[in-house]
């Protein structure tokens, strides 16, 4: 039961991850006076999510493998997105 439990909570720690780090990119204001420090924390919080959603994986069923690969996809259209803004 522990490895379930423990299966379940990383999941959920990576969705939350991935949702704060969605939400930190929906707050930027790209001409904004705070744009730099706007722009760090989405940077940590990017990267904060690939963390979890790399321990989640190890242990992750099929559905939530499926989930967590659409959230490394999405993740990385948001540095995409923030590294062409930034040429």
């Amino acid at each position: 039961m522990p490895y379930n439990k423990n299966k379940q909570q990383s999941f959920q720690a990576a969705q939350q991850g991935a949702t704060d780090a969605f939400d930190a990119y929906e707050n930027i204001v790209k001409d904004g006076a705070d744009y730099g420090s706007q722009l760090k924390h989405l940077t940590e919080e990017v990267n904060e999510a690939y963390q979890q959603i790399n321990n989640a994986l190890e242990n992750a069923s099929e559905t939530q493998r499926q989930r967590l690969e659409q959230y490394q996809r999405d993740l990385q259209k948001i540095v995409n997105d923030v590294n062409q803004s930034n040429t």
